[in-house]
């Protein structure tokens, strides 16, 4: 009998990660969810409810999956959705639980028209099934969906309605009877046809109130980012900067007391090379790199005091991070947290990777809060097991491993393995196995 390539490619998958396995194999805490897509990185989703958890994810054969198992250690069910991904790493798949129980997906999207599936029964995820549209408007060319839960419980839904460079952010929320209605009338940011937003956030500070930060990017090119920009809220409706003028919705470029950093295109900024924290006086800072007067990329820190953005470079390096055109790229630097300590210091966290040799470090900047200046660098102390971060099998020098932490009631990770970006096409060179896709209780 002529076995599928596939399916010799997963037997022989399955033979090679079982003899690479780092952790203990007796291992409790540690639940083989299924083997996925390996190829390029794409977001995937692990939720966690009571005695339910649930993952969402891209298998081997690029199917989106939602995967259900009774806690601590029940058998994993699977239910295959309608849609499968190309190589583009920008379709994540995402997902919560409304407060009836009821299960809400959303994935596979890259200026394309929304993909949302549903549970009918509690729980029940062979129930899930398609639906046509949330609200029924700007649902044609959405990217980043996001469901984000109120302070008050209430559930939100947000994403990019249009392409990079020219795009708004639209915010829905879910009603009492189970449907969607738009949560604000207008978009929440807009680039009127001439940029769009890439935002972190908006989160809840200490102070009770939403933050938001973001840079402005002008084209597909991701070189094009520029003015990174700030600004709070006490509901999401009714915005301020940081000098306290307020903002009408939607949120454009045309209002100079947003910007923080007024870098421009070329300058060094990306979207997503950006973190927010609060100091102890629950002010926040923002942690960031562009290039410095020679060209090289630096992490720089910055706080509003005294009605200005007061701003400091933490770093030194003789290094320059060119990153240019379109699709999903490969990040050398990528920005971690910034965490506040007891110390008077704050922590700012990054990660360099080397895709030649496949070398990766991880460090914090520990910062004097109240000049903001570097005091030392130290190691990136670890949060989980060391072997969580060791590959099974390094298939290739800048092979990396990929995690998610658990939405819903947390303590337990998501964690897979895959090669970086390629422009969201194939890679032209020989593909991985399969990874194994894995839940950990931490």
């Amino acid at each position: 009998m002529k076995l599928n390539r596939n399916i010799i490619r997963l037997m022989l998958c399955a033979l090679l990660l079982t003899a690479c396995h780092n952790e203990p194999k007796s291992d409790p805490n540690v639940s083989l969810v299924d083997y996925c897509v390996s190829a390029f990185p794409v977001g995937m989703s692990l939720y966690t409810a009571g005695n339910r958890q649930y993952v969402a994810y891209y298998d081997s054969l690029h199917q989106m999956t939602v995967a259900m198992r009774n806690l601590p250690d029940g058998p994993w069910a699977y239910q295959k959705l309608d849609e499968k991904v190309p190589w583009d790493a920008h379709n994540s798949v995402t997902m919560c639980m409304d407060k009836r129980g009821v299960m809400h997906v959303v994935g596979n999207m890259h200026a394309s028209p929304l993909n949302y599936f549903r549970t009918d029964t509690t729980g029940n995820i062979a129930t899930l099934h398609r639906v046509d549209g949330m609200v029924g408007t700007q649902e044609k060319r959405t990217t980043y969906p996001h469901f984000m839960r109120l302070p008050d419980g209430r559930i939100l839904f947000h994403y990019r309605d249009g392409g990079s460079g020219n795009g708004s952010e639209v915010y829905n929320i879910l009603n009492e009877d189970g449907t969607w209605s738009r949560f604000l009338d207008k978009p929440l940011t807009d680039g009127r046809g001439l940029m769009n937003a890439y935002m972190q956030g908006p989160i809840v500070g200490p102070d009770g109130l939403f933050h938001l930060i973001w840079v402005w990017r002008d084209t597909p090119d991701c070189s094009t980012n520029h003015d990174l920009s700030y600004a709070c809220s006490p509901d999401l409706k009714h915005w301020k900067s940081a000098d306290g003028t307020d903002i009408p919705l939607p949120i454009t470029s045309l209002y100079p007391s947003l910007i923080v950093d007024p870098a421009q295109p070329g300058e060094g900024m990306i979207n997503g090379g950006q973190r927010l924290g609060f100091d102890s006086q629950n002010r926040p800072v923002i942690a960031f790199h562009k290039y410095d007067a020679q060209g090289n990329i630096q992490i720089y820190i910055t706080r509003f005091q005294d009605n200005a953005w007061k701003q400091q470079c933490l770093t030194d390096w003789n290094y320059r991070w060119e990153f240019k055109g379109n699709g999903a790229i490969s990040f050398e630097l990528t920005m971690g947290g910034v965490t506040r300590h007891e110390d008077k210091t704050l922590h700012v966290s990054y990660s360099r990777f080397d895709f030649k040799t496949g070398d990766h470090w991880s460090k914090v900047l520990v910062v004097d809060e109240e000049t903001l200046t570097l005091k030392e660098e130290i190691e990136k102390p670890r949060s989980y097991p060391e072997w969580i971060d060791t590959l099974e099998c390094p298939f290739a020098p800048d092979m990396a491993v990929r995690t998610a932490r658990s939405g819903g009631d947390g303590g337990y990770l998501l964690r897979w393995e895959s090669l970086p970006a390629n422009r969201d096409k194939k890679p032209d060179r020989e593909l991985p196995p399969p990874s194994t896709l894995k839940v950990i209780k931490l």
